[in-house]
């Protein structure tokens, strides 16, 4: 199956979390099992820095980097922003995947609505990643009560330090109490396969990069030396889907309406067959937000639906079913109607109502 995402869009992932939580750990691991990837990162206050996979850690060194004063969200307005999204997502920099670090302190909601807000065609909203200090969550929420309202934003949550947590399953539940729909992972050494955010694989081959195999033998220095070494200590659930048989756009739009809990990315081409007989749809739904993007068949593919679904605790038999169960019906004329519920979800469409593709 081909790149998932449209070559021009490039997903931004907000990485917020407290002082000491862990994060600089996620985005220097995220960089050694990039898979080849390239990843752009603004980091902390404000500033942009490209980094190459093969760098790992030594392009942002032991600390996050520090590039201004104050948080991003109260220094940065939206179209700031833009000006590092114009430079990371500049086809020349070979971008693909952009990660927001924030500042300890900075306020998600407002980053997100940033991105959200942000006009660049070359970006996409890729999720908002909390990283918790499960060890200290209690002394956290004491001190800073705002991480409840923090939490209840986030799609994925990161529950980190867990080995040092002397009640991690109460953390756990905690968390877990605490969020709307995230998918909630433990981690040590804010070890998550990162998978959950983005393709391992670059969008286009790259010459003189290690492939993807080589790059998960190199060894990490910022994990320990430990019987586990290489091996991902959050798993995740995925289902791949294939049909030959067109998608019936009603039922489609009621399973993506209604995605369980733990089903945090989805990804591929649809075909709607005589709903539209010239164009395939590329999908991508990361936590709430869900995003079409009509692009014509390419003559020489077969006409396909083809679906990756990424989750943790996702039940991929019942949910294999169900999108069974969204093919047509073959039905000889299609509904002329059937298609407003994913034009609701194409950005530029005159279907799509003010922040539709963040609504489900």
């Amino acid at each position: 199956m081909g790149n998932s995402r449209t070559p021009q869009q490039i997903p931004v992932i907000v990485l917020a979390g407290f002082l000491g939580s862990g994060k600089t750990t996620l985005l220097n691991h995220l960089l050694h099992r990039s898979g080849g990837s390239r990843i752009g990162a603004i980091v902390n206050d404000f500033g942009a820095i490209e980094i190459d996979a093969m760098a790992v850690a030594g392009a942002l060194g032991d600390s996050t980097v520090s590039l201004g004063n104050g948080c991003l969200c109260c220094a940065v307005d939206a179209s700031e922003l833009d000006v590092y999204l114009d430079r990371l997502a500049a086809p020349a920099a070979g971008i693909d995947v952009i990660v927001i670090e924030a500042s300890g302190l900075a306020e998600p909601q407002e980053l997100v609505r940033m991105v959200l807000a942000s006009e660049h065609p070359g970006i996409v909203y890729g999720g908002l990643v909390e990283v918790v200090d499960a060890a200290e969550f209690d002394g956290t929420r004491a001190r800073h009560p705002e991480i409840d309202r923090h939490l209840a934003l986030a799609d994925l949550v990161v529950v980190n330090k867990l080995d040092r947590a002397p009640d991690a399953d109460r953390v756990l539940r905690l968390v877990r109490s605490l969020t709307d729909r995230a998918v909630v992972v433990p981690a040590t050494y804010a070890r998550v396969d990162p998978e959950f955010l983005f393709d391992c694989r670059p969008s286009e081959e790259r010459i003189g990069q290690l492939s993807f195999d080589d790059l998960h033998d190199l060894h990490d220095p910022h994990e320990p030396d430990d019987d586990h070494h290489g091996h991902l200590h959050t798993g995740y659930d995925s289902l791949s889907f294939t049909s030959d048989v067109p998608m019936e756009p009603r039922r489609l739009i009621r399973f993506l309406d209604s995605r369980p809990e733990g089903l945090y990315r989805i990804k591929g081409y649809v075909d709607f067959g005589p709903y539209d007989a010239v164009n395939r749809y590329a999908v991508h739904a990361v936590g709430p937000f869900l995003r079409f993007y009509p692009e014509p068949w390419p003559p020489a593919d077969a006409r396909l639906t083809q679906l990756v679904l990424i989750g943790s605790g996702i039940e991929a038999d019942a949910l294999g079913e169900e999108l069974e169960g969204c093919k047509s019906d073959d039905a000889p004329h299609a509904d002329e109607h059937g298609m407003w519920g994913v034009l609701r979800y194409v950005q530029g469409s005159e279907e799509e109502p003010d922040a539709a593709a963040y609504a489900v």
